[in-house]
């Protein structure tokens, strides 16, 4: 049982985009974004960010666990020719400062408030995965004036984790694991991310393995362990019901991370989605056949339809 729990973990924090800003080797991987980087300063924390289009509409785009601006550069390719489409490297990932501080769902929202004044953006569409996806929840109900539309792929925050098994998932992580995954069971992590792997996936693979370089590895994986702990400690669930925008809700049918698989053996897919049906007001929720829980990078273009015409339409 434990070393299912730990494997479950280890894809969970190793299958998706990751870069660092550190010595030159480190800047030339992070240089690989599909588009130019920009940073703002907040707090004192360095943001990284990307922004394309000119669009009346703003899309901001929200990174999951261990992920980065770039994990949306499919969806930016295709959006930016209609909308002002921005996405952050949030606090602890990507180029973006990693300060010691608590990763909690909430400090993720007031970080994503203080972007959007400090960027002044306008008719904001909050697009957020995973992690991100427990955070824009967390900023959808603090700060509403702030956007218009809420759109979660893939969100964590919906199932929710028995006392035990939250600290279960927290006792066993710790910052050696993530620094001591194998280039092998980095390979293996990502193919459990998606459905079929694409080959696009070679990039975040490799740049998942040449990350151990990086001068501040250690202050990224202790990020890591802080938002596993954040997201537990500051759940969602409650706040559902809070949610007053028109939200899109959209899950890949084979996502092999939502549920956990391990810890809620006899919860699906489909019954997490009918969590967000059931407590969310103004809610569509959409299944992307044959997609894992990268589904916005495994199926771009059923994720980007499915966005435009949310948008269209509400």
């Amino acid at each position: 049982m434990k070393r299912l729990i730990l494997l479950y973990i280890f894809t969970f924090i190793s299958a998706t985009v990751v870069s660092q800003k550190s010595d030159k080797l480190m800047k030339e991987i992070i240089s690989q974004y599909d588009f130019k980087s920009h940073s703002v300063v907040i707090d004192s924390t360095e943001i990284s960010y990307i922004k394309e289009g000119s669009g009346e509409k703003t899309m901001l785009f929200v990174h999951g666990l261990s992920s980065n601006s770039d994990a949306w550069s499919k969806n930016i390719h295709a959006l930016k020719d209609q909308y002002t489409c921005v996405a952050l490297d949030l606090p602890g990932f990507g180029k973006s400062s990693k300060p010691d501080v608590a990763y909690t769902p909430s400090y993720f929202a007031e970080i994503l408030h203080k972007f959007i004044c400090k960027l002044k953006l306008d008719n904001v569409v909050l697009v957020g995965h995973s992690m991100g996806g427990q955070a824009s929840i967390k900023l959808a109900t603090i700060y509403k004036e702030d956007i218009k539309q809420l759109i979660l792929v893939a969100p964590a925050g919906l199932e929710q984790f028995s006392e035990v098994n939250a600290n279960v998932l927290k006792g066993f992580f710790t910052p050696e694991m993530v620094k001591n995954t194998t280039d092998e069971q980095i390979e293996k992590n990502y193919a459990l991310n998606f459905y079929k792997l694409p080959e696009e996936a070679s990039k975040m693979i490799a740049d998942r393995k040449q990350i151990k370089l990086a001068t501040d590895f250690d202050a990224h994986c202790h990020a890591i362990v802080n938002s596993i702990s954040g997201m537990l400690n500051d759940p969602v669930y409650d706040d559902l019901a809070q949610i007053t925008h028109k939200t899109l809700v959209v899950f890949g049918t084979k996502d092999m991370l939502i549920p956990n698989r391990y810890l809620n053996p006899n919860l699906t897919t489909k019954q997490v989605g009918a969590i967000a049906s059931e407590k969310i007001k103004e809610v569509q929720v959409a299944f992307v056949e044959d997609a894992g829980h990268f589904v916005q990078f495994e199926k771009p273009t059923e994720v980007n339809l499915l966005i435009e015409k949310f948008v269209v339409n509400n």
